[in-house]
Protein backbone atom coordinates (compact mmCIF):
# COMPACT_ATOMS: atom_id res chain seq x y z
CA UNK A 1 0.00 0.00 0.00
CA UNK A 2 1.46 3.48 -0.97
CA UNK A 3 0.96 6.05 1.64
CA UNK A 4 2.84 8.67 0.08
CA UNK A 5 1.44 12.10 -1.44
CA UNK A 6 1.16 12.35 -5.09
CA UNK A 7 2.87 15.86 -6.48
CA UNK A 8 -0.53 18.14 -5.94
CA UNK A 9 -1.20 16.50 -2.47
CA UNK A 10 2.52 17.56 -1.54
CA UNK A 11 2.21 20.64 -3.14
CA UNK A 12 -1.28 21.36 -0.65
CA UNK A 13 0.91 20.37 2.18
CA UNK A 14 3.87 23.01 1.23
CA UNK A 15 1.44 25.67 0.76
CA UNK A 16 -0.54 25.65 3.83
CA UNK A 17 2.77 25.06 5.68
CA UNK A 18 4.22 28.02 4.05
CA UNK A 19 0.79 30.08 5.39
CA UNK A 20 0.49 29.36 8.40
CA UNK A 21 4.05 29.16 9.37
CA UNK A 22 4.30 32.95 7.88
CA UNK A 23 1.50 33.71 10.02
CA UNK A 24 2.53 32.01 13.31
CA UNK A 25 6.36 32.28 12.96
CA UNK A 26 7.11 32.83 16.61
CA UNK A 27 5.07 31.22 18.89
CA UNK A 28 4.72 34.58 20.55
CA UNK A 29 2.79 35.91 17.70
CA UNK A 30 -0.35 33.15 18.18
CA UNK A 31 -0.01 34.06 22.06
CA UNK A 32 -1.11 37.37 20.44
CA UNK A 33 -3.99 36.03 18.20
CA UNK A 34 -5.30 34.02 20.84
CA UNK A 35 -5.57 36.69 23.91
CA UNK A 36 -7.40 39.13 21.26
CA UNK A 37 -11.53 38.02 20.17
CA UNK A 38 -12.19 35.92 18.66
CA UNK A 39 -9.24 33.97 18.94
CA UNK A 40 -8.25 33.49 16.08
CA UNK A 41 -6.97 35.68 12.65
CA UNK A 42 -9.53 36.85 10.47
CA UNK A 43 -7.01 37.41 7.59
CA UNK A 44 -5.32 34.15 7.57
CA UNK A 45 -8.88 32.84 7.52
CA UNK A 46 -9.57 34.83 4.57
CA UNK A 47 -5.90 33.75 3.30
CA UNK A 48 -6.96 29.95 3.72
CA UNK A 49 -9.90 30.61 2.05
CA UNK A 50 -7.95 32.28 -1.01
CA UNK A 51 -5.97 28.83 -1.50
CA UNK A 52 -9.63 26.75 -1.47
CA UNK A 53 -8.66 25.46 2.22
CA UNK A 54 -11.78 26.19 3.47
CA UNK A 55 -13.78 24.77 0.48
CA UNK A 56 -11.47 21.28 0.34
CA UNK A 57 -13.95 18.53 1.03
CA UNK A 58 -17.28 20.02 -0.80
CA UNK A 59 -18.34 19.43 -4.29
CA UNK A 60 -17.46 21.62 -6.52
CA UNK A 61 -21.58 22.19 -7.34
CA UNK A 62 -21.69 23.32 -4.27
CA UNK A 63 -18.57 25.68 -4.38
CA UNK A 64 -15.89 23.75 -2.97
CA UNK A 65 -12.85 21.76 -4.37
CA UNK A 66 -14.23 18.35 -4.66
CA UNK A 67 -10.57 16.74 -2.44
CA UNK A 68 -11.17 14.13 -0.34
CA UNK A 69 -10.40 13.13 3.58
CA UNK A 70 -6.26 12.86 2.09
CA UNK A 71 -6.31 16.52 1.89
CA UNK A 72 -8.41 17.10 4.72
CA UNK A 73 -5.58 15.11 6.45
CA UNK A 74 -2.63 17.32 5.07
CA UNK A 75 -4.28 20.68 6.20
CA UNK A 76 -5.05 19.60 9.67
CA UNK A 77 -2.20 17.88 10.43
CA UNK A 78 -0.08 21.36 9.07
CA UNK A 79 -2.55 23.48 11.58
CA UNK A 80 -1.60 20.91 14.81
CA UNK A 81 2.19 21.67 13.66
CA UNK A 82 1.72 25.56 14.71
CA UNK A 83 -1.45 24.50 16.97
CA UNK A 84 -3.32 27.11 14.45
CA UNK A 85 -6.33 28.79 16.37
CA UNK A 86 -8.40 28.68 13.04
CA UNK A 87 -11.44 26.26 13.63
CA UNK A 88 -11.00 23.99 10.27
CA UNK A 89 -11.66 21.07 12.09
CA UNK A 90 -14.88 22.77 13.52
CA UNK A 91 -16.73 24.92 10.55
CA UNK A 92 -15.42 22.97 7.83
CA UNK A 93 -15.43 19.25 8.74
CA UNK A 94 -17.54 19.14 11.28
CA UNK A 95 -20.37 22.02 11.14
CA UNK A 96 -19.89 22.41 6.99
CA UNK A 97 -19.84 18.31 6.85
CA UNK A 98 -23.25 18.05 8.27
CA UNK A 99 -24.53 20.62 5.75
CA UNK A 100 -22.50 18.95 2.95
CA UNK A 101 -24.49 15.29 3.95
CA UNK A 102 -27.70 16.20 5.41
CA UNK A 103 -28.39 19.87 3.33
CA UNK A 104 -30.51 20.46 0.63
CA UNK A 105 -29.29 21.47 -2.59
CA UNK A 106 -30.52 25.41 -1.80
CA UNK A 107 -28.77 24.94 1.48
CA UNK A 108 -25.32 23.39 0.50
CA UNK A 109 -24.86 25.43 -2.24
CA UNK A 110 -25.78 28.85 -0.09
CA UNK A 111 -24.19 27.89 3.41
CA UNK A 112 -21.22 25.78 1.79
CA UNK A 113 -20.34 28.74 -1.00
CA UNK A 114 -19.98 31.24 1.86
CA UNK A 115 -17.84 28.87 4.11
CA UNK A 116 -15.69 28.28 0.94
CA UNK A 117 -15.47 32.32 0.74
CA UNK A 118 -14.36 32.83 4.32
CA UNK A 119 -17.75 35.56 4.92
CA UNK A 120 -19.51 32.93 6.83
CA UNK A 121 -18.26 30.12 9.67
CA UNK A 122 -20.36 27.75 11.23
CA UNK A 123 -20.55 26.28 14.46
CA UNK A 124 -21.60 23.00 15.56
CA UNK A 125 -23.86 22.55 18.61
CA UNK A 126 -24.48 19.17 20.14
CA UNK A 127 -22.73 18.75 23.12
CA UNK A 128 -25.18 19.08 26.45
CA UNK A 129 -23.71 20.14 29.68
CA UNK A 130 -23.68 17.47 32.38
CA UNK A 131 -23.76 14.64 29.80
CA UNK A 132 -21.14 12.24 28.19
CA UNK A 133 -19.87 12.15 24.78
CA UNK A 134 -22.54 10.82 22.04
CA UNK A 135 -23.43 11.03 18.98
CA UNK A 136 -27.04 11.53 19.58
CA UNK A 137 -28.89 14.42 21.51
CA UNK A 138 -32.19 14.48 23.80
CA UNK A 139 -31.30 17.67 26.07
CA UNK A 140 -32.82 19.93 23.39
CA UNK A 141 -35.87 19.65 22.26
CA UNK A 142 -37.15 20.72 18.79
CA UNK A 143 -41.11 21.25 18.22
CA UNK A 144 -42.68 22.65 15.30
CA UNK A 145 -43.93 26.38 15.39
CA UNK A 146 -45.75 27.59 12.35
CA UNK A 147 -44.13 27.15 8.83
CA UNK A 148 -40.95 26.10 11.10
CA UNK A 149 -39.09 25.01 14.03
CA UNK A 150 -38.35 25.89 17.78
CA UNK A 151 -35.64 24.85 20.39
CA UNK A 152 -35.25 24.98 23.80
CA UNK A 153 -32.52 24.30 25.79
CA UNK A 154 -28.53 24.68 26.19
CA UNK A 155 -25.58 23.67 24.33
CA UNK A 156 -22.44 23.33 25.71
CA UNK A 157 -19.23 23.32 25.12
CA UNK A 158 -20.44 24.81 21.54
CA UNK A 159 -16.40 25.60 19.64
CA UNK A 160 -16.61 28.65 18.20
CA UNK A 161 -20.10 29.42 19.36
CA UNK A 162 -19.70 32.96 20.45
CA UNK A 163 -18.15 33.79 16.46
CA UNK A 164 -20.19 31.22 14.58
CA UNK A 165 -22.24 33.37 12.35
CA UNK A 166 -24.49 30.13 11.80
CA UNK A 167 -25.48 27.33 14.25
CA UNK A 168 -25.99 23.68 13.15
CA UNK A 169 -27.95 22.37 16.24
CA UNK A 170 -28.82 18.70 16.92
CA UNK A 171 -32.22 18.39 18.63
CA UNK A 172 -34.51 15.55 19.39
CA UNK A 173 -38.02 15.94 17.05
CA UNK A 174 -40.74 16.44 18.72
CA UNK A 175 -40.53 14.76 21.83
CA UNK A 176 -44.30 14.47 22.81
CA UNK A 177 -45.55 12.59 19.97
CA UNK A 178 -43.83 9.62 21.24
CA UNK A 179 -40.90 9.40 18.94
CA UNK A 180 -38.41 11.37 20.27
CA UNK A 181 -35.44 9.07 19.12
CA UNK A 182 -35.44 10.67 16.02
CA UNK A 183 -32.40 13.35 16.27
CA UNK A 184 -32.63 15.92 13.65
CA UNK A 185 -30.31 18.68 12.54
CA UNK A 186 -31.28 22.92 12.42
CA UNK A 187 -29.51 26.22 11.17
CA UNK A 188 -29.63 28.73 14.16
CA UNK A 189 -29.24 32.50 12.30
CA UNK A 190 -26.63 34.45 15.24
CA UNK A 191 -29.26 37.09 15.88
CA UNK A 192 -32.21 34.66 16.20
CA UNK A 193 -34.71 35.73 18.93
CA UNK A 194 -34.39 33.68 22.40
CA UNK A 195 -30.76 32.74 20.98
CA UNK A 196 -28.07 33.62 24.06
CA UNK A 197 -24.30 32.88 23.70
CA UNK A 198 -21.99 33.47 26.64
CA UNK A 199 -18.51 32.68 25.35
CA UNK A 200 -15.35 32.18 27.10
CA UNK A 201 -11.80 30.93 26.37
CA UNK A 202 -11.09 27.82 26.90
CA UNK A 203 -7.21 26.13 28.33
CA UNK A 204 -5.45 25.87 24.93
CA UNK A 205 -6.43 29.15 23.69
CA UNK A 206 -9.57 28.58 22.09
CA UNK A 207 -12.78 29.75 22.37
CA UNK A 208 -16.41 27.66 23.04
CA UNK A 209 -19.92 29.21 24.36
CA UNK A 210 -22.71 28.00 26.55
CA UNK A 211 -25.75 28.46 24.04
CA UNK A 212 -28.84 28.41 25.29
CA UNK A 213 -32.50 28.27 23.17
CA UNK A 214 -35.85 29.50 24.31
CA UNK A 215 -38.61 29.29 21.82
CA UNK A 216 -35.82 29.91 18.99
CA UNK A 217 -36.54 29.80 15.96
CA UNK A 218 -34.98 27.33 13.67
CA UNK A 219 -34.87 26.25 10.02
CA UNK A 220 -34.72 21.89 9.33
CA UNK A 221 -31.33 20.98 7.74
CA UNK A 222 -32.14 18.84 5.30
CA UNK A 223 -35.99 17.15 5.41
CA UNK A 224 -38.26 18.37 8.25
CA UNK A 225 -38.36 16.01 10.98
CA UNK A 226 -36.27 13.56 9.26
CA UNK A 227 -33.87 11.16 11.85
CA UNK A 228 -29.86 12.57 10.97
CA UNK A 229 -28.26 10.64 13.32
CA UNK A 230 -26.58 8.25 10.67
CA UNK A 231 -25.53 11.92 9.29
CA UNK A 232 -24.14 12.86 12.46
CA UNK A 233 -22.30 9.82 13.29
CA UNK A 234 -20.45 9.90 9.61
CA UNK A 235 -19.45 13.18 10.49
CA UNK A 236 -18.24 12.98 13.60
CA UNK A 237 -16.07 9.94 12.62
CA UNK A 238 -14.85 12.30 9.95
CA UNK A 239 -13.68 14.70 12.30
CA UNK A 240 -12.69 12.28 15.36
CA UNK A 241 -9.82 11.46 11.82
CA UNK A 242 -9.02 15.10 10.95
CA UNK A 243 -8.50 15.59 15.09
CA UNK A 244 -6.00 12.61 14.73
CA UNK A 245 -3.96 14.15 12.11
CA UNK A 246 -4.29 17.72 13.96
CA UNK A 247 -2.68 15.91 16.70
CA UNK A 248 -0.20 14.30 14.95
CA UNK A 249 1.31 17.45 13.94
CA UNK A 250 1.37 18.84 17.26
CA UNK A 251 3.34 15.69 18.26
CA UNK A 252 5.14 16.19 15.41
CA UNK A 253 6.39 19.75 16.75
CA UNK A 254 6.58 18.64 20.50
CA UNK A 255 9.19 16.24 19.65
CA UNK A 256 11.57 17.96 17.40
CA UNK A 257 11.64 20.68 19.96
CA UNK A 258 12.13 18.05 23.05
CA UNK A 259 14.79 16.53 20.65
CA UNK A 260 16.71 19.71 20.09
CA UNK A 261 16.61 21.14 23.44
CA UNK A 262 18.19 17.69 24.78
CA UNK A 263 21.21 18.47 21.79
CA UNK A 264 21.77 22.03 23.06
CA UNK A 265 20.95 22.58 26.30
CA UNK A 266 24.08 21.34 28.85
CA UNK A 267 24.37 19.74 31.70
CA UNK A 268 27.61 18.86 33.50
CA UNK A 269 29.01 20.59 30.69
CA UNK A 270 27.90 18.52 28.27
CA UNK A 271 24.64 18.25 26.27
CA UNK A 272 21.61 16.64 27.87
CA UNK A 273 21.33 14.16 24.70
CA UNK A 274 24.87 12.51 25.36
CA UNK A 275 22.70 10.93 28.67
CA UNK A 276 21.38 7.74 27.79
CA UNK A 277 18.53 7.46 29.86
CA UNK A 278 17.14 10.88 28.22
CA UNK A 279 17.85 9.31 25.11
CA UNK A 280 15.79 6.55 25.57
CA UNK A 281 12.80 8.73 26.44
CA UNK A 282 13.27 10.58 23.69
CA UNK A 283 13.26 7.39 21.06
CA UNK A 284 10.01 6.30 23.20
CA UNK A 285 7.93 9.30 21.90
CA UNK A 286 9.20 8.69 18.62
CA UNK A 287 7.58 5.02 18.82
CA UNK A 288 4.27 7.00 20.36
CA UNK A 289 4.07 9.41 17.36
CA UNK A 290 4.39 6.70 14.30
CA UNK A 291 2.20 4.39 16.17
CA UNK A 292 -0.20 7.39 16.26
CA UNK A 293 0.48 8.51 12.70
CA UNK A 294 0.49 5.10 11.27
CA UNK A 295 -3.00 4.69 13.09
CA UNK A 296 -4.74 7.66 11.88
CA UNK A 297 -2.89 7.06 8.66
CA UNK A 298 -5.13 3.82 8.33
CA UNK A 299 -8.17 5.48 9.70
CA UNK A 300 -8.15 7.75 6.76
CA UNK A 301 -7.73 5.10 4.09
CA UNK A 302 -10.55 3.17 5.48
CA UNK A 303 -12.60 6.63 5.43
CA UNK A 304 -11.48 6.84 1.96
CA UNK A 305 -12.28 3.34 0.45
CA UNK A 306 -15.84 3.83 2.08
CA UNK A 307 -15.22 1.29 5.12
CA UNK A 308 -16.43 1.35 8.37
CA UNK A 309 -15.13 4.87 9.49
CA UNK A 310 -16.56 5.04 13.02
CA UNK A 311 -15.09 1.94 14.11
CA UNK A 312 -11.78 3.20 12.47
CA UNK A 313 -11.85 6.75 13.97
CA UNK A 314 -12.49 5.16 17.33
CA UNK A 315 -9.02 2.89 17.16
CA UNK A 316 -7.38 5.84 15.78
CA UNK A 317 -9.01 8.18 18.44
CA UNK A 318 -7.52 5.78 21.36
CA UNK A 319 -4.44 5.46 20.11
CA UNK A 320 -3.90 9.70 19.64
CA UNK A 321 -5.13 9.92 22.77
CA UNK A 322 -2.49 7.68 24.66
CA UNK A 323 0.18 8.90 22.35
CA UNK A 324 -0.81 12.67 22.82
CA UNK A 325 -0.61 12.46 26.52
CA UNK A 326 2.31 10.54 26.52
CA UNK A 327 4.27 12.59 24.23
CA UNK A 328 2.74 16.12 25.68
CA UNK A 329 4.24 15.05 29.49
CA UNK A 330 7.51 13.74 28.05
CA UNK A 331 8.29 16.81 26.55
CA UNK A 332 7.48 18.97 29.38
CA UNK A 333 9.49 17.28 31.85
CA UNK A 334 12.27 16.43 29.60
CA UNK A 335 12.27 20.22 29.39
CA UNK A 336 13.00 20.68 33.01
CA UNK A 337 11.36 23.71 34.68
CA UNK A 338 10.81 25.80 31.47
CA UNK A 339 8.61 23.25 30.07
CA UNK A 340 5.97 24.59 32.79
CA UNK A 341 5.97 27.98 32.06
CA UNK A 342 2.99 29.82 29.86
CA UNK A 343 5.76 31.43 28.21
CA UNK A 344 7.11 28.73 26.28
CA UNK A 345 5.58 26.75 23.88
CA UNK A 346 6.19 22.82 24.75
CA UNK A 347 3.26 23.08 27.67
CA UNK A 348 0.93 24.64 24.92
CA UNK A 349 1.12 21.85 22.79
CA UNK A 350 0.43 19.88 25.46
CA UNK A 351 -2.56 21.72 26.11
CA UNK A 352 -4.02 21.19 23.06
CA UNK A 353 -3.53 17.68 22.41
CA UNK A 354 -5.29 17.09 26.11
CA UNK A 355 -7.91 19.49 24.68
CA UNK A 356 -8.30 17.37 21.30
CA UNK A 357 -8.17 14.07 23.46
CA UNK A 358 -11.35 15.47 25.21
CA UNK A 359 -13.09 16.14 21.74
CA UNK A 360 -15.59 13.60 20.37
CA UNK A 361 -14.92 11.41 23.14
CA UNK A 362 -11.77 10.68 25.27
CA UNK A 363 -9.42 7.78 24.78
CA UNK A 364 -11.61 5.63 27.68
CA UNK A 365 -14.84 6.58 25.77
CA UNK A 366 -13.46 5.19 22.95
CA UNK A 367 -11.99 2.06 24.48
CA UNK A 368 -15.26 1.70 26.05
CA UNK A 369 -16.72 2.20 22.12
CA UNK A 370 -14.29 -1.62 21.30
CA UNK A 371 -14.52 -3.35 23.65
CA UNK A 372 -18.57 -3.68 23.17
CA UNK A 373 -17.28 -5.25 19.58
CA UNK A 374 -15.01 -7.78 20.89
CA UNK A 375 -17.72 -10.65 20.20
CA UNK A 376 -18.46 -9.09 16.80
CA UNK A 377 -15.56 -11.05 15.29
CA UNK A 378 -15.18 -14.83 14.73
CA UNK A 379 -12.66 -16.97 16.36
CA UNK A 380 -8.96 -16.82 14.84
CA UNK A 381 -7.64 -21.00 14.93
CA UNK A 382 -4.12 -20.63 16.06
CA UNK A 383 -1.39 -21.95 13.62
CA UNK A 384 -0.41 -25.27 13.79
Amino acid sequence: MDFTLDAEQAALRDAVRGLLGKAYDTFETRRAVTKEEPGWSDKTWQQLAEMGVLGLPFAEADGGMGAGPVEVSIVAEEFGRVIAPEPFVEAVVLAGGLVARAGTDEQRSEILGKLAEGTLVPAFAHVEPGSYFSEVASGVPATKSGDGWALAGVKEPVLGGARADLLVVSAAVDPSTGSGTNVGLFLVEADASGLTRDGYATHDGGRAARVTFKDTPAAALGEAGADQSGAIAAVIAEAQIAYGHESVGAMQTALEQTTEYLKTRKQFGVPLSTFQALTFRAADMYVSLELARSTVTWATLVLLDGGNAAEAASRAKLQVSKAGRHIGQEAIQLHGGIGMTAEYSVGHFTSRLTAIDHILGDGRHHLNTLVKTLDDHTVVEPLP
